[in-house]
C-alpha cells in the first residue's frame, strides 16, 4: 500500500490527499489519522515517544519520518530512536518542511510512515 501524499502545509495545518486537514498527523501505508500528543505524553521537551511510532510500525512502515516542527522545537526521545534502530527501521528526522519533502519523495516506492508536527 502507498502512504497518502501531503499536498499542502501551513502553520497549524497539514493537508493530506483524500483526508480532512490535520493539525498534527500520523501517516502510514494506506492511511492517515490525527496525531494527538496527549495520548502518549509527547511534548516539546520530552520529545516524540516510542508509543507515538507504534501505530506506524503496526501498519507496516519500514521507513519513518519524524518532524521536529516548523522551527525545530519538538525533540525526539532517544528511546524512540533506539526502538526504531533495533527494529531495523530507516529513520529521517527533520524540521517540518524538509520532513514533508522527504516523506513525499519516499512514499510511492517504500513502506513509509511519518509523524508531522505543523507548528513550533
Amino acid at each position: 500500500m502507498i502512504s497518502p501524499a501531503i499536498i499542502n502545509h501551513s502553520w497549524g495545518q497539514v493537508e493530506v490527499k483524500g483526508f480532512p486537514s490535520f493539525k498534527d498527523v500520523k501517516l502510514f501505508p494506506g492511511g492517515a489519522c490525527n496525531w494527538d500528543w496527549r495520548e502518549t505524553g509527547t511534548g516539546h521537551a520530552n520529545g516524540i515517544q516510542p508509543s507515538d511510532v507504534a501505530e506506524l510500525l503496526e501498519q507496516g512502515a519500514k521507513i519513518i519520518i519524524l518532524s521536529r516542527g516548523v522551527i525545530g522545537r519538538l525533540k525526539v526521545n532517544q528511546t524512540t530512536i533506539q526502538l526504531l534502530e533495533k527494529r531495523g527501521v530507516e529513520i529521517h528526522i527533520h524540521r517540518t518542511a524538509k520532513a514533508i519533502k522527504v516523506y513525499n519523495e519516499l512514499r510511492e516506492n517504500n513502506l513509509v510512515g511519518a509523524l508531522i508536527h505543523s507548528t513550533c
